[in-house]
């Protein structure tokens, strides 16, 4: 598509092509009423979208008669230039989808920015294999094994505020593991593969499982009360609940003393874990800062899921 007829659209129009343009690289499909949905038009305009679309990108999305929506074409060559940033707010978080422009700021503000982003196009692999309920292979490059081929079955992304994860079930080892994006080359979709019982999500006790945490001012440090209006506290405390496989991730990422004996002492350790114990059986509980498990007073082996 080139640069002058892009301009030449409505901002609108332009709005609602990035649309399909997410839709169909990140999902692998879009049909007339996700833009009517989206946007609010009438399903004729959004028939007159899709051939915009497909006349000005040709090859980017292909008409499937038998599921009655386009599809990623075989020649796709993205036309938007989405930051990873705004991507993964929309898959994540469901905003973000229009047109990627430079806006002026309402307010200066300044905020971290990520070390590392995902590949968009792996990313966009793994999303379409979660999307469809799909197995994908994989190679991954990982700690402890190095380069490997791999089957997963992906069902969701992981943000450990450092980099993205997909949780998915791995053939190779028989488990429910965490798989860092960045380390995954040449994914492709395993289409037509069955998917067994066991490999689906509500199989995976870690991600099934809800803890409940209560986190207190950290005992040594000063002035609790100002933690207290940090963290927005009720009656001296916050109580949150997580899924088992994020809650290492979380304490560690909100710099959170889970030591039984509240015993780190680092000015980052604003809050502390007021029982320990709640995190049995919570396998990446070795993240936590100062966790050691109840049975002895060693740091408990990184699982296989985290070393890769």
């Amino acid at each position: 598509m080139s640069n002058e007829r892009l301009e030449s659209l409505t901002q609108p129009q332009r709005d609602r092509l990035a649309f399909v343009e997410l839709r169909v690289w990140f999902i692998g499909e879009i049909r007339r009423q996700d833009l009517v949905i989206r946007f609010g038009t009438q399903s004729a305009a959004a028939s007159r979208d899709l051939a915009l679309y497909k006349e000005l990108a040709p090859g980017n999305i292909d008409y499937d008669p038998k599921g009655k929506s386009y599809i990623l074409g075989p020649d796709f060559q993205r036309v938007f230039d989405f930051p990873s940033e705004r991507v993964l707010s929309w898959l994540t978080q469901g905003f973000g989808d229009g047109e990627p422009m430079l806006l002026k700021a309402w307010v200066a503000s300044e905020s971290p920015s990520r070390l590392t982003h995902p590949d968009l196009n792996v990313l966009a692999s793994v999303t379409r294999a979660i999307h469809h309920e799909s197995p994908i292979s994989i190679e991954y490059h990982s700690i402890s094994s190095g380069r490997t081929k791999r089957e997963i079955v992906p069902f969701a992304l992981i943000d450990n505020g450092l980099r993205w994860h997909v949780r998915g079930f791995d053939r190779k080892s028989r488990e429910f593991r965490d798989f860092v994006i960045t380390r995954i080359r040449h994914p492709t979709l395993m289409r037509g593969a069955e998917v067994q019982p066991h490999e689906r999500s509500d199989q995976d006790i870690q991600w099934t499982r809800i803890v409940e945490l209560e986190m207190v001012p950290h005992p040594d440090q000063p002035r609790p009360e100002i933690t207290e209006m940090d963290y927005g506290m009720v009656r001296g405390s916050l109580r949150v609940k997580l899924r088992a496989a994020t809650a290492g991730y979380i304490l560690r990422q909100w710099s959170v003393d889970c030591s039984s004996d509240h015993s780190l002492n680092g000015p980052e350790f604003r809050l502390w874990l007021k029982d320990h114990l709640a995190l049995y059986g919570v396998k990446n509980a070795v993240l936590a800062p100062g966790y050691c498990p109840p049975t002895n007073n060693e740091s408990a082996p990184m699982p296989a899921e985290l070393q890769d």
